[in-house]
């Protein structure tokens, strides 16, 4: 019987290997309880060419006043828009959405919104 776990793992290779097949840079979404994580990855080499995430201590101040900090679709919104903005820096326009077979729905929904309204394509 599989598990929770290894049925979002095997979603998740199903959707990297289509975007490899494109080899398009992916933004890659990991959410635990917690927090929640994105980075741009490149197309050909796997590099990570840009990241964001509720740990960094600039985000964690930004977050300290809110209930369960890093684990709600305020704190997805936030890590979104740096994502974007640090993806643009990086000069990357275009990104292929990789969820890790995630639902699109909740923090990860909230996430890819965010990141969309801040300029970044997918």
């Amino acid at each position: 019987m599989i598990d929770k776990k290894q049925a979002r793992l095997r979603r998740a290779r199903a959707t990297r290997a289509r975007i490899a097949l494109q080899k398009v840079h992916r933004l890659t979404v990991f959410r635990s309880n917690l927090h929640i994580y994105a980075n741009v990855i490149s197309g050909d080499g796997g590099r990570v060419l840009a990241s964001a995430s509720t740990v960094e201590p600039e985000v964690r101040r930004q977050l300290a006043a809110q209930k369960g900090a890093g684990g709600n679709a305020a704190a997805a919104k936030l890590i979104g828009a740096r994502i974007a903005h640090r993806a643009r820096e990086a000069g990357i326009d275009s990104v292929a959405f990789d969820r890790a077979g995630f639902l699109y729905h909740g923090r990860v929904k909230a996430l890819a919104e965010a990141a969309r309204a801040a300029g970044l394509k997918f």
